[in-house]
């Protein structure tokens, strides 16, 4: 199932992608019950009734949206986390000059970091060495405490694409990377959240950036250093994760400022991250 969210007015709204349209699950439910599925944190136990509801009215013109002009909002709804895996993969931790983590190395970013999808990028007038970062996301399903690795992936509502968007300058200035991480808007994600009994591996994902049609990051979910499962049993022994928490699990080589010349990103470049069977973000920098 994919899920998403499109703006009405001043409010989103739930839909449900399918290959009529855009399956509006809000409206369905309030005509059954008066409540709106945006109204609250969707979770695991809702992926049932969802299912129920487009199997017995997915074909109903009355609930299909047409997608065309419609403003979709970011895929992760009001998350109360955003908690990011920094130098996950080896190649950039090496291209970073950093050394190889023995623990996943944790950070934070902030809703004010979320935008709607497809929009404008603004860099803004504070700092200058503008990044992209092409990663997997993850949204927990259920409330998460102390779980093994073995079972960490009952947790997981489902999976979306991300830029974690970085200004390296502001990021390196003091040993805590916040102010260079959570910028307004430095966070696209994809379109869907799709759920994770689409995603039978997310561990054998291909992912792909590319900066104004160039190739600059591709690699594989296989290269990372800490899997998601061994981010989830980590993670939740120190503190818990409630649904609709989204969590961001690193980036492969090739950012900016690994290369030669490091080629920060301008106003006008066009950004796409991509990661298999999850779709792609493309965000113009402004």
């Amino acid at each position: 199932m994919k899920l998403l969210y499109f703006r009405s007015g001043i409010s989103l709204r739930l839909g449900i992608q399918t290959d009529q349209g855009i399956f509006d699950a809000d409206r369905y439910q309030q005509d059954q019950s008066g409540l709106l599925y945006s109204d609250k944190q969707i979770g695991l136990d809702d992926l049932p009734a969802l299912q129920a509801m487009l199997d017995k009215a997915g074909n109903d013109p009355r609930y299909l949206v047409k997608e065309s002009g419609l403003t979709f909002g970011p895929c992760a709804r009001r998350p109360s986390k955003i908690i990011c895996i920094g130098l996950n993969y080896r190649k950039h931790a090496l291209e970073s000059g950093m050394a190889i983590p023995t623990i996943p190395v944790v950070f934070t970013k902030y809703a004010n970091t979320l935008v709607d999808f497809g929009k404008d990028v603004v860099l803004g007038p504070v700092g200058k060495e503008f990044d992209y970062e092409v990663e997997l996301g993850f949204v927990i399903g259920k409330t998460a405490k102390n779980i093994s690795r073995e079972h960490a992936l009952d947790y997981v509502l489902g999976y979306c694409v991300a830029n974690d968007l970085s200004c390296r300058d502001l990021q390196f200035r003091t040993s805590q990377w916040l102010m260079g991480k959570s910028l307004d808007h430095f966070l696209p994600l994809g379109k869907h959240l799709v759920t994770k009994d689409e995603i039978p591996d997310p561990q054998a994902l291909s992912l792909l950036c590319k900066v104004n049609g160039e190739i600059r990051q591709q690699s594989s979910t296989a290269d990372m250093i800490f899997s998601i499962t061994e981010i989830i049993e980590d993670l939740t022994r120190h503190f818990t994760l409630d649904p609709g928490d989204l969590i961001l699990t690193g980036t492969p080589e090739g950012v900016a400022m690994g290369m030669p010349g490091k080629p920060w990103l301008k106003p006008g470049d066009i950004v796409e991250v991509a990661i298999e069977n999850l779709g792609s973000t493309i965000n113009t920098m402004a």
